[in-house]
């Protein structure tokens, strides 16, 4: 597991006891780690001068100049590829995907560059190379714009794919990322962008362990990225039917913290999984089969998934009805609590 070992200067550290959003975490996390440490780069469409669609980059080109927050063209496997060229010649690239939808232009060289040459250099050779993509529902946008691609990454051996939940874990978990030698997929939930949260004077866990943000006794409701909140509120509601809910935030997809999630199932003998994703070979699909196996014994009802529909993102109209939310998490709930 990756662990941040920046020395914990003053300059190092987010703004102490401030509450930013969650785009604005992402912001500072770049920003100090350019100031950080020079090999540090960032590039992407529209990154630079506009400071990117969403604004999470702003203000980033006017400090550290054109020479280290670049702007590109609309071509993702060329972005992704340079950022291989540059990784090779000892620089520590930040890509930015506008969109998730974006990404599938520069699948093949993540997949059959960027994921693959550790191993086939037999180790010489490491590609720290971060890929930022916003993903995720919730914003009124259409396809290309709004889907949730994690488990095609998740798949891929040489990956590691993290999502963060709040201001605290976008700081962190970026600064993490950036300083792991792995190549790293980080994915943005665009929803909770404006959401703020108070960040952690210093990083207080790995990169890829989960957490208990909720403690409960009645059954584990486990999300990550923009379902967290979901999952948050579903067990505030149920809390007034008397059932106390546990939430686990996976933080991260791939590796999996099948140890946290497990302890979690031991207490309450029951797990409802959350994603935005569509369920059909979603993440929650090896959660479950894992879970399953780790913790037959204990288990009170079978695992059940809760997440998209297997079909294209639709309309944004029809949004509401396709992400889970919390009238379908509560339902899953109510029958795992049957059995």
């Amino acid at each position: 597991m990756t662990t941040l070992t920046l020395a914990k200067t003053q300059a190092d550290a987010p703004p102490a006891a401030k509450a930013l959003p969650l785009g604005r975490a992402v912001n500072q996390a770049l920003h100090d780690a350019m100031e950080h440490d020079p090999r540090v780069l960032v590039m992407g469409e529209d990154v630079g001068r506009l400071g990117g669609v969403f604004r999470i980059t702003d203000g980033l080109q006017r400090e550290f100049g054109e020479e280290r927050v670049m702007d590109t063209p609309l071509a993702e496997s060329g972005i992704v590829g340079t950022a291989i060229g540059l990784a090779l010649r000892g620089y520590r690239p930040v890509v930015e995907i506008q969109f998730d939808g974006f990404v599938f232009p520069g699948y093949d060289q993540i997949v059959t560059q960027l994921a693959k040459m550790h191993a086939r250099s037999l180790g010489t050779v490491r590609l720290p190379v971060v890929i930022r993509i916003p993903y995720g529902g919730g914003i009124g946008a259409v396809e290309h714009h709004s889907e949730s691609p994690e488990a095609l990454f998740a798949h891929v051996a040489g990956l590691k794919v993290v999502s963060p939940a709040n201001a605290s874990d976008a700081y962190w978990m970026l600064r993490q990322a950036i300083e792991s030698d792995d190549p790293v997929i980080f994915f943005e939930p665009k929803r909770r962008y404006y959401e703020k949260g108070e960040v952690d004077p210093a990083p207080v866990r790995p990169l890829h362990t989960a957490r208990v943000v909720r403690e409960g006794r009645d059954a584990t409701l486990l999300g990550y990225g923009p379902t967290v909140k979901t999952c948050l509120d579903s067990a505030a509601e149920a809390e007034r039917d008397g059932r106390r809910l546990e939430v686990v935030d996976l933080r991260s997809v791939s590796p999996l913290d099948f140890d946290t999630v497990e302890a979690s199932v031991r207490r309450t003998g029951r797990l409802v999984v959350v994603h935005e994703a569509p369920v059909f070979f979603g993440a929650g699909a090896e959660i479950a089969a894992r879970i399953t196996e780790r913790c037959f014994h204990h288990l009170e009802a079978p695992v059940l998934r809760v997440g998209g529909y297997h079909a294209p993102y639709p309309p944004s109209r029809l949004e509401d009805e396709y992400l889970p939310g919390l009238d379908r998490v509560l339902h899953a709930v109510d029958r795992a609590m049957s059995f």
